[in-house]
């Protein structure tokens, strides 16, 4: 009897609410259909169900597409209770529904396709291994991310507001949202409120906002400029001001809210011992990014599958002996930008001193374009290098460091 004959086979399409599970068994015979609650409470109705098609000698093999989202909660479930899962990508899924004739689209058949797939690739389908803590991180980074875009939307709006009251803002602070700068939009919002404010009150008042960052000479610019644009007062000012302020408010809370995001990234990347930075470029958002989108260093077996799963190795497109090479377009997309990201900063040069902010990779770059390949082609080149560097220190938990004879040279 073959090995694939000794299990049922069970493809769930996932969705928020509710999962749809379809059985089959090895000669791709539909054996029955279910449709549950996405809740705890309602998995252990999948299991019995599953059961009754069990006979003796057989063993259920779940196959779920996604067991970082929706499909979590069931992978945990059937993990604690010593099932087999796999994960299956949903490129071959959706691939398994287009190779029909026919093409159909439900939540019966894409659980079906699930389940074909699963039977047809048993053997190369990795095991579902949903780990809490980076699941933890990617959904802090997610919190955070969220809080970044917040940010730059309140601070467009606030740039709206102020151009209304202070034609001249962009000139008072190097920075729209600093604390100096929001302390002083949200006292005084708009001209109006400075009408009778001394230089020495409103210097006073920048001192204590900024911790004695400002001078005198900071408030005579702000209360010649608010002269030079002259008045600004509209009908409705209160309601404007309060526009204002409550901005200001918006902005001071997101602020805070990264903060404290960032300080639980901080204390579960220190649980994972990871070093990623004490590498140039990496600091704990990169850092927890990359951990969140790799997961499990483990479940690659080498640099070479990370940098697949990247889309950053090439992909070869060839027939009748004859092809080339071609960028991939496929793998995960996020993984793909952060190393992107990382390769550009590793070739940026310091303003001030000139210096590369990391000689290894500068001379890298450098080399690859005397070689004739684009600046394009050269990143390509540095990021699949930093694959193998990111891959060597989350497998091994070591520091980066800089080979000797580039520390000789940048010395």
């Amino acid at each position: 009897m073959h090995y694939k004959q000794t299990h049922i086979y069970i493809g769930v399409d996932l969705h928020k609410k509710t999962h749809t599970a379809v059985v089959i068994n090895c000669w791709h015979e539909k054996l029955g259909e279910l449709t549950f609650e996405n809740k705890p409470a309602a998995f252990d109705e999948l299991v019995d169900y599953v059961q009754s098609f069990t006979k003796k000698g057989m063993s259920p093999v779940y196959g779920l597409e996604d067991v970082g989202g929706y499909g979590r909660a069931l992978a945990v479930y059937l993990l604690e209770r010593k099932q087999k899962l796999k994960e299956v990508n949903s490129a071959l899924s959706y691939a398994e529904r287009k190779s029909y004739p026919t093409t159909q689209k439900s939540d019966s058949w894409d659980a079906e396709c699930v389940a074909k797939i699963l039977l047809n690739k048993l053997d190369e389908l990795p095991d579902a291994n949903p780990q809490d803590v980076y699941w933890t991180i990617g959904q802090l980074v997610t919190r955070r991310n969220g809080l970044v875009k917040g940010l730059v939307a309140l601070k467009n709006q606030l740039h709206t507001q102020l151009s209304y009251h202070y034609p001249s803002y962009r000139k008072f602070f190097s920075d729209i949202d600093g604390k100096c700068a929001l302390a002083f939009w949200h006292r005084f919002s708009a001209p109006h409120c400075l009408d009778g404010v001394s230089v020495e009150t409103l210097a006073h008042f920048l001192r204590q906002a900024s911790n004695n960052a400002c001078s005198t000479r900071k408030a005579e610019d702000i209360l010649a400029l608010v002269q030079a644009d002259g008045d600004t007062t509209r009908s409705y000012q209160e309601q404007r001001d309060f526009l204002i302020q409550s901005h200001v408010r918006d902005i001071r809370f997101n602020k805070k809210e990264m903060t404290r995001v960032e300080d639980e990234l901080k204390r579960m990347m220190k649980l994972l011992d990871y070093q990623l930075d004490t590498m140039p470029g990496i600091d704990l958002v990169t850092a927890s990014a990359l951990v969140a989108e790799i997961g499990d260093i483990n479940r690659f077996a080498s640099a070479n599958k990370l940098a697949r799963f990247a889309g950053i190795a090439p992909v070869n497109f060839s027939s009748g002996g004859k092809g080339t090479n071609q960028k991939s377009r496929q793998g995960n997309r996020v993984l793909h930008g952060l190393f992107y990201n990382l390769s550009v900063q590793q070739v940026q040069v310091s303003k001030g001193s000139k210096k590369p902010r990391n000689p290894l990779f500068y001379e890298y770059f450098n080399r690859k374009k005397e070689e004739g390949k684009t600046p394009t082609q050269a990143l390509v080149c540095i990021m699949r290098r930093l694959v193998n560097i990111i891959y060597g220190m989350m497998k091994n938990k070591t520091a980066f460091r800089m080979p000797e004879q580039v520390e000789q040279q940048v010395s």
